[in-house]
């Protein structure tokens, strides 16, 4: 029978008007001629630039001049293992991503949870809670560093105004602090995102498996770990991704908060290449930086683009 159906479309189109006989081959080449404007885009503004940056990664050169010298792989040397501002920059990104791991993802999950009940006025409180995430990261550096103002800040009067004068400080211009105060901004201007993702992730969960639980005697804490924690998976894995990524490319708060200092001590892998690139006229070491930051970002984007393709 699969035989005798195959001998009849082939006679069927041997005597087909050729109109028709292309018309039956055209959606072979169709797909392609679809995504072409696309994937040239792509290739031009975005495979090659990398290839190009990849190129010079290996080269000794200031970014201006014809003198260009090939040293292969001693730029990263340099970064791992003779760069100690390197080094402290790859420290201060881990501590980063630690961070926001675990800070703004479990106040986000919190937030989102309070905010799916049924409360007076919580469309209100989700748009409070997200606004921030919508804002410039370069407008939310300035708005904070006018907080931690040492005269005029905004942080140091609450302190003492409720009796804690001598906790204030310049809280960006202290080594210790410095840093710490940055990521706080950083946490402010994150949380409405994972409130968001979490918070559909809620909205998705079937009414009747909290209702069958209930009718089995299982109480709020039973609930959330049985039911709740386990619908939450995929949109822990989003957020914890893009957590990773983000913190691994931070730039803006710490270029307008701090500029990196005081001392080099807030330095990341985001500014020390934009120093380096831009500021120093090491065009070279600046793009090793630059490709230090896109693997580690790819290391954490393609199991996360995986996991995302099998769901």
């Amino acid at each position: 029978m699969e035989f005798e159906s195959h001998m009849t479309t082939t006679v069927a189109l041997a005597h087909a008007p050729m109109a028709t006989r292309r018309r039956w081959r055209r959606p072979k080449l169709t797909p392609y001629l679809f995504i072409a404007p696309a994937l040239l885009w792509y290739l031009m503004f975005l495979v090659y630039p990398m290839y190009q940056s990849l190129v010079i990664s290996l080269m000794d050169w200031d970014g201006l001049s014809t003198n260009i010298k090939f040293i292969g792989l001693e730029n990263y040397r340099t970064i791992f293992f003779a760069d100690e501002i390197a080094r402290r920059a790859v420290w201060n990104n881990i501590l980063w991503t630690l961070g926001s791991i675990l800070i703004p993802t479990s106040i986000g999950l919190l937030l989102a949870v309070s905010l799916d009940r049924k409360l007076r006025g919580r469309t209100l409180l989700r748009a409070i809670f997200y606004g921030p995430a919508i804002l410039p990261l370069v407008s939310v550096g300035m708005i904070w560093g006018w907080m931690y103002n040492p005269q005029f800040g905004f942080v140091n009067y609450a302190l003492k105004a409720i009796g804690l004068g001598f906790l204030a400080r310049g809280w960006l211009s202290v080594f210790e602090t410095a840093l710490p105060a940055t990521f706080v901004t950083a946490v402010w201007g994150g949380v409405g995102f994972s409130m968001v993702i979490y918070l559909a992730a809620l909205q998705a969960i079937p009414a009747e498996q909290y209702e069958a639980a209930k009718i089995d005697g299982a109480n709020g804490r039973r609930l959330f770990f049985s039911i709740t924690f386990p619908w939450l998976r995929e949109a822990s894995v989003i957020v914890f991704s893009l957590a990773v990524i983000n913190s691994f490319k931070t730039f803006d708060l710490i270029y307008t908060m701090t500029y990196g200092g005081p001392g080099r001590v807030t330095q990341v892998l985001g500014t020390w290449m934009y120093f380096n690139a831009f500021q120093y006229y090491h065009a070279g070491y600046g793009a090793a930086l630059a490709w230090v930051i896109a693997m580690i970002s790819l290391v954490v984007a393609i199991p996360y683009i995986q996991r995302m393709a099998r769901s």
